[in-house]
């Protein structure tokens, strides 16, 4: 099974039950058939904890050329007075919403269980003896669906918010409405201290029988089938009235519309569900000929033999289907669009200065515009906010991202002396590189990404103001997430990544810019300061003289021009290119969380390094980072629910097998050994062309299919050729 996943039992963690979702709501299924329950989820939920004056940037700007001047005059600690002493504030916290459940009375033993998810249809499964349960999210009407066949003699049906974490505090109420074979169930939530909740609504239909009310939902006795629809919805004080609630319901309603019986509607639901996902899904697949044995294992099973290709196989399916599966109103968080406590790690935000990122990294090569569109989403709802902190920070036109977000503010308001990431200015660059690679994989440049670089551009201008006495522009303060260098404190100077990002952006701005405006932009970009190479012979992570390294840690922010950026490459830099490979030698892995280990790997593809590529991908199929899910977690021996490595896998595995810039194809510049053959098709390139690609031991075959017209450097284990491809016109490459 490569499209999909099983179990032989129910799931006895949350952070085992399958999952599904249409990137606003999310699914837990833990397939246990005597309490059949579901936990939902929706981008939306975060827990209030700040008042908005807690949220709010600092207001620095009028410090910022003290803090200059004493960095510039050798002060390596000034940036840690650089604060309004505001303690630690964490953004406010994702959460569960509640859980459906429909339980059988207790007697007769069940048979044995098996649970499955399917992940060319989002359809997660469970199966006992007659009972069938069927779960999915849809993408075509935004509802979670569940779909109960042969449920037994008689169950009881409710919704129920007591999940790990709950608060104490946190004030419910219910509602249930019964007439005939249709019951309304719901449930209000407000957070303790606060006018903010949400509402849950769950449409229930029976196919026969008798339905009476409970005190928590309704007992049903004598159906052979039961369809639930459910939605939930975060609200302010006075937005969830009756009336609206009722619009609501007569929403769900409208979905069970025409009346022709539950196995048509069923039907229907999934089939406009699955017109969507289906395609999205199958755009890009892996065959690397596991053996078919294997590939039968249960997941569970599979993770025990962590050199199996059926293994490597399946974990590229299942980290696609989540990363679709968690991309829509937004861009998936920490934890993807799931959790089963309150007490998220991190707050289950988006961290981006590293985790979206990665998490994200194959939407383009991977064909799932869905990602990079929840991911402008995520952007342009909170520009605003982003010019507030350029403002208040730094005294700046433009905008800057911050490095935490729950994905409501875009304020940056998280941050502290050991972790000044206040002073990170390279975020909203990382941030655009999606949109831009989506822009030039098309051929089509959007006014919205223009218009987002010329803001960030903006800022450049007014915040490199500083310079040496070469007349080299000083970046000043820097700072390189989240580690500081010997010799200097957290916040410094000259931080590689803020000078590749600054580069970066000037000059893709430029590139859109009137004429005058164009040799403004180079001109500054021209004066930022080199790359340094170390007494080592490693890419510095500050240019600065004097910085030194510290190279046991997670992040590698100063390869940022070698990955994503291709700024440092095999090809047109190679002494830069050896030194970033020196670097990357170097690094420490820290406290092994997985985003380190395939970062690293990501950048090692990159410079073509097939055996480091190999040992960051063994790192973490050895580690036990992945639930039986196929959802990952932070720290080996599963700890810590976390969707970095499930998300950043298929990412890892397109590297090594093809890169693609808007003048270069890359075909197997690192190959991991644990594939000597396979088969990757659908792949999107930067420069409008589809790649599948076959390879076994010292031959392969690569299929182009352009867009448009190109002419590319094509880049193989043979050497260098030109490749002149013409729009509708396939192209066979082999060795």
């Amino acid at each position: 099974m490569i499209h999909g996943t099983w179990e032989p039992a129910p799931a006895a963690r949350w952070e085992d039950a399958f999952l599904a979702g249409n990137g606003r709501h999310g699914a837990l299924v833990p397939g246990d058939p005597e309490d059949d329950r579901v936990i939902v989820t929706h981008h939306t939920l975060v827990r209030p904890n700040n008042t908005p004056a807690d949220t709010a940037p600092p207001r620095l700007a009028a410090a910022l050329p003290a803090l200059q001047d004493a960095l510039l005059a050798g002060d390596s600690t000034a940036a840690e007075r650089f604060t309004d002493d505001r303690p630690l504030r964490w953004v406010r916290p994702f959460h569960p919403a509640f859980q459906t459940r429909v339980r059988r009375a207790p007697g007769t033993p069940a048979p044995p269980v098996r649970r499955s998810v399917d992940f060319t249809t989002g359809v997660v499964a469970g199966v006992c003896g007659e009972r069938r349960s069927e779960v999915f999210v849809s993408r075509a009407d935004d509802v979670l669906v569940q779909y109960v066949s042969e449920p037994g003699p008689v169950v009881e049906v409710g919704l129920d918010h007591r999940l790990p974490g709950v608060p104490a505090a946190l004030g419910t109420g219910r509602g249930i409405a019964s007439a005939g074979r249709e019951t309304v169930l719901t449930l209000r939530a407000r957070y303790p201290d606060s006018p903010l909740g949400y509402t849950g609504l769950t449409l229930l239909l029976s196919d026969a029988g008798r339905t009476t009310v409970t005190a928590s939902g309704v007992r049903i006795e004598g159906a052979r089938r039961l369809l639930l629809l459910t939605r939930v919805g975060r609200h302010e004080r006075g937005a969830d009235t009756e009336e609206t609630t009722e619009r609501e319901v007569d929403a769900l309603r409208a979905l069970t519309e025409p009346s022709d019986g539950l196995p048509a509607l069923y039907a229907r639901l999934l089939a406009r569900h699955t017109a969507l996902h289906g395609p999205a899904y199958r755009r890009v697949a892996l065959d690397l000929e596991a053996d078919p044995t294997e590939r039968a294992l249960p997941g569970s099973a599979l993770l025990d033999r962590p050199d199996s290709t059926a293994l490597l196989e399946r974990l590229f399916a299942a980290g696609r289907y989540h990363l679709l599966s968690s991309s829509g109103l937004l861009p998936p968080r920490l934890t993807g669009l799931w959790t089963g406590d309150w007490n998220t790690a991190w707050s289950g935000a988006f961290t981006t200065n590293a985790n979206l990122n990665l998490q994200t990294a194959s939407a383009v090569a991977a064909d799932l515009p869905e990602v990079t569109e929840a991911h402008r989403a995520l952007i342009e709802s909170q520009l605003h906010d982003w010019r507030d902190n350029a403002r208040e920070i730094f005294g700046a036109r433009g905008i800057v991202a911050p490095s935490h977000t729950d994905g409501v503010s875009g304020h940056t308001y998280h941050f502290s002396r050991e972790y000044p990431l206040h002073l990170w200015t390279a975020g909203a660059d990382w941030l655009l590189v999606p949109l831009l690679a989506d822009e030039e994989a098309s051929g089509r440049r959007d006014p919205r990404v223009t218009a987002l670089l010329s803001e960030l551009a903006a800022f450049y201008e007014d915040f490199l103001t500083r310079t040496g006495p070469d007349g080299r522009i000083v970046i000043v303060p820097s700072y390189s997430p989240e580690n500081h260098p010997h010799g200097g404190s957290w916040g410094a100077i000259d931080a590689t990544m803020d000078i590749a990002a600054a580069r970066h952006t000037l000059r893709a701005a430029a590139d859109r810019a009137p004429a005058p405006d164009a040799t403004r932009l180079r001109a500054l970009a021209d004066r930022l300061p080199p790359y340094r190479i170390n007494d080592e012979g490693a890419l510095a992570e500050w240019a600065r003289p004097g910085l030194g390294d510290r190279y046991d840690h997670r992040h590698l922010s100063h390869l940022y021009p070698v990955w994503p950026l291709d700024e440092i490459n095999p090809y047109d830099t190679p002494a830069l290119a050896a030194a970033a490979r020196r670097a990357l030698e170097l690094r420490g892995k820290e406290n092994d969380s997985a985003h380190g280990h395939l970062h690293h790997g990501l950048v090692a593809a990159r410079l073509g390094d097939a055996a480091r590529t190999q040992d960051a991908l063994a790192r973490v199929l050895r580690g036990d980072y992945f639930h039986d899910s196929l959802m990952s977690a932070h720290y080996p021996a599963r700890d810590v629910y976390n969707a970095d490595a499930a998300h950043t896998l298929p990412a890892l595995l397109i590297e090594a097998l093809v890169q693609s810039t808007p003048d270069r194809l890359v075909l197997l510049p690192a190959p991991p050994v644990r594939c000597p053959r396979g088969r990757l098709t659908g792949i999107r390139t930067r420069f409008g062309a589809r790649v599948d690609l076959e390879w076994s031991p010292g031959e392969y075959q690569a299929v182009v299919r352009p867009d448009r017209d190109a002419e590319v450097e094509l880049r193989n284990p043979a050497g260098a050729a030109r490749l002149v491809l013409r729009a509708g016109e396939e192209r066979v490459l082999s060795s």
